[in-house]
């Protein structure tokens, strides 16, 4: 064979090997591709192209009893970034980006540059958080490719204080307080997600995203509140605690025939817009975790159980010292003076301590004492409030002679505002107690609405030993010492003042907590207002509270159209 054909063999067959070697090694790369590292190639392709994003839904509405929006969820966003294409990005540089997104936002530009360069290599980070649409709108006209939007609801309070101690507030963790917090299940949203894909640059494919999950929006929750009603009272208690200059003050307005709450204020009270704005203290509601010794708005409570037992009628005959002894010390009455010829309208009127007393041990202390758990004193009310006080009572057991007389007149025992409230709304009721009902419903986002289980009312005392009661605290409106404080024109109102010691370690002090609770119209109750002040400076005598609760139960009365009284009371006679 020639030598030039083998040596074009030679090379033919070099040439092939090479070919082979090269189609080999592609080969391999190409199962080792396909193959061996499909699946991690996949996910990080994936990964690189799509971005997944939570859909955030709406939280509920909290709704008062006529429908005015509490609380409410406003459109914001959240604008981000990809630091990985924004720092390589030349068409859109970091540093002169962030000045014009913080001339929009406010921010300090070297915040966004900081966030941007503190992961590098990152996919997603935080521009600035919850701008409104407009800012929104502003920033997407820089068209910076590097940068993205999340929609996030922001909470809102339209109201701001007006029952902000009832509704609460959400914080960067949730739920911090109120209604927000105990009403959660209602109002709670499901966030969604969906994803979108990106192109090498960065930019968001048009048309790619795509929903996994979706977002399901939180339920309204509709109070017995009404938000008028509410800020008038605010109003009217902040006045009064100004004017006396009282550390605190509450005031509760109830409906009788139902246990509904259609006010319960607070002074001072949050907004919850501004919740620094406020001392800790009063971030919730004083009215149901603030418990005190009611005083003589006690006595009522003690002559409706006298009377249900029949131990006593309202012109049951006592002669009342100033001062009484009992076991190792005394029981006094709030002025001094010789003995006094009262029947139990007259103990209540001129609010004896010692003739309440005396009358009081008609009973044993062990049914007393039942009587006060009926009343609804030692537990939490039907509410759950959040935050809010049992007000426990010392089993009568441990009660000695004193601490079972002083009870009597609303000393030794503790209860919260609301607490009284459900007192006398019982008293209002012909005896029968109705759970205490903040909260009627919520409906859900499928437009169902859920009842807020309140159960049937309980009777507490009898009718007659209930109405009596009532009768004979008109007695305190029309000839007691607060009359021309306490008297409404046109209606026969009912009530009783308490005027309570406030006890620092075991040791009763000369700071006061003052209060008048009480109904209208006397002849057929319908509203029952508490008011409480605590620590007045000025006035430490129930004097201070009766011009504000004749100020709120005035307004309750013409609020609601209640008709006026058209036959006047006929009172039992306070002495013999």
């Amino acid at each position: 064979m020639p030598r030039a054909q083998r040596s074009l063999r030679a090379r033919l067959a070099l040439t092939l090997v090479v070919v082979l070697a090269v189609v080999t090694v592609f080969v391999v790369r190409l199962i080792d591709i396909q193959v061996v590292q499909a699946a991690a190639l996949n996910e990080q392709s994936t990964s690189r192209r799509s971005v997944p994003v939570t859909t955030y839904a709406p939280r509920g509405e909290i709704i008062d009893s006529t429908g005015k929006v509490l609380a409410d969820s406003t459109d914001r966003w959240d604008i981000t970034a990809s630091p990985r294409y924004a720092l390589a990005s030349t068409k859109h540089p970091v540093q002169e980006s962030a000045e014009a997104i913080a001339a929009i936002t406010g921010q300090d530009p070297a915040e966004i540059v900081a966030a941007l360069q503190a992961k590098p290599d990152a996919d997603h980070a935080y521009v600035s958080r919850s701008v409104s649409l407009d800012q929104l709108r502003r920033i997407k006209e820089l068209d910076i490719s590097w940068l993205y939007d999340e929609y996030r609801p922001s909470r809102n309070y339209p109201q701001g204080s007006v029952a902000g101690n009832l509704v609460g507030f959400i914080g960067t963790d949730g739920p911090q307080a109120g209604l927000e917090l105990s009403e959660n299940d209602c109002l709670a949203s499901t966030n969604g997600v969906s994803t979108y894909e990106r192109g090498a640059d960065g930019v968001r494919l048009p048309g790619s995203t795509v929903t996994e999950t979706q977002a399901q929006p939180g339920g309204t929750l509709q109070l017995t509140i009404d938000s008028d009603l509410q800020y008038f009272v605010q109003q009217a208690i902040g006045q009064q605690a100004n004017a006396l200059g009282a550390e605190s003050a509450t005031a509760v307005v109830m409906k009788a025939s139902s246990g509904e709450l259609l006010a319960v204020a607070d002074y001072p009270s949050v907004d919850p817009n501004n919740v620094d704005g406020v001392d800790i203290r009063y971030l919730g509601s004083l009215a149901f975790s603030t418990p005190f010794e009611p005083g003589s708005t006690f006595k009522a409570l003690t002559a409706a159980t006298l009377l249900d037992k029949g131990v006593v009628s309202p012109t049951s005959k006592i002669v009342a010292p100033y001062e009484l002894e009992v076991g190792d010390g005394t029981i006094k009455d709030s002025f001094v003076h010789g003995d006094l010829n009262l029947t139990l309208t007259g103990v209540l009127q001129n609010s004896s301590n010692t003739g309440i007393a005396q009358l009081a041990e008609y009973m044993p202390a062990s049914q007393r004492y039942e009587y006060i758990e009926r009343f609804g004193i030692g537990t939490r009310t039907e509410v759950g409030f959040n935050g809010e006080s049992p007000s426990p009572l010392r089993p009568f057991e441990d009660w000695d002679s004193r601490t079972a007389l002083n009870s009597t007149f609303g000393q030794g025992v503790v209860a919260t505002s609301v607490q009284v409230a459900s007192i006398y709304q019982t008293l209002a009721n012909n005896g029968v107690r109705m759970p205490v009902t903040l909260v009627k419903g919520c409906q859900l986002p499928d437009g169902s609405w859920v009842d807020t289980p309140t159960g049937e009312g309980t009777r507490v005392v009898s009718e007659y030993a209930a109405d009596t009661t009532v009768h004979m605290l008109e007695s305190v409106v029309q000839d007691g010492f607060l009359a021309k404080s306490l008297t409404i024109d046109g209606y026969r109102v009912a009530a009783k003042s308490g005027t309570a010691e406030i006890a620092e370690g075991g040791v009763y002090t000369s700071d006061r907590v003052i209060s008048i609770a009480g109904m209208a119209p006397a002849e057929n109750p319908e509203y029952v207002v508490v008011v409480t002040l605590t620590k007045p400076d000025t006035i430490k005598t129930s004097a201070g509270a009766a011009p504000t609760f004749r100020e709120i139960m005035s307004h309750v009365l013409t609020t609601y159209r209640v008709p006026p009284s058209t036959d006047p009371a006929e009172l039992y006679p306070a002495t013999w």
